[in-house]
């Protein structure tokens, strides 16, 4: 044999060995792999149906504590959602107040900056993933007259962020719309 066919050989003997090794580990990993997309496929279809979902056992007394905050003794028309997520919560609370109450409101909650007076509706409102819909109540984005901003983000405790909006009704009611990520 010469060099360059002995060289050739040793390529060809080799390149079977890899094949082999890949074949090898093609035959051993295969099956596991499947069983693994098989068992994450059944998963999601079986939680498909579950989350996120509505806690029905919230109330605005058991949302404001996760939202950590005391809701107003004088707060009337009080609503609250709890929507269970993939890796967060949702945490919807509104409720109205004299107009008169709302500053002192907003100044114990210390928000981050100053909020935002938006005085016309944004032209394009996503829908958010926990909608004040499901409380029967239009999205604030979607309103005129609205102050609004972030309270904080992330916040003490198991808060990841909570945001704020208040809506004028009438000369003496205001609506006051929060929006927590747990």
């Amino acid at each position: 044999m010469t060099r360059t066919q002995v060289q050739a050989h040793h390529r060809t003997r080799a390149m079977r060995a890899v094949h082999a090794l890949g074949v090898a580990a093609l035959c051993l990993t295969g099956p596991a792999l499947a069983a693994c997309s098989a068992t994450a496929g059944s998963d999601a279809a079986d939680r498909s149906g579950e989350v996120p979902d509505w806690d029905d056992k919230a109330t605005p007394a058991t949302v404001s504590r996760q939202m950590n905050l005391d809701l107003p003794a004088n707060a009337t028309d009080k609503r609250a959602a709890r929507q269970n997520g993939f890796q967060d919560d949702g945490l919807l609370l509104v409720f109205t107040l004299p107009t008169s109450g709302v500053d002192g409101f907003v100044e114990r909650l210390g928000p981050e900056s100053e909020l935002r007076q938006r005085d016309e509706p944004r032209e394009s409102v996503a829908k958010p993933m926990t909608p004040f819909s499901h409380l029967g109540l239009p999205e604030p984005e979607s309103l005129p007259d609205v102050r609004e901003g972030q309270v904080c983000a992330p916040c003490d405790g198991d808060l990841n962020s909570l945001a704020i909006a208040m809506h004028r009704l009438d000369d003496g009611k205001s609506r006051v719309y929060l929006r927590a990520v747990d």
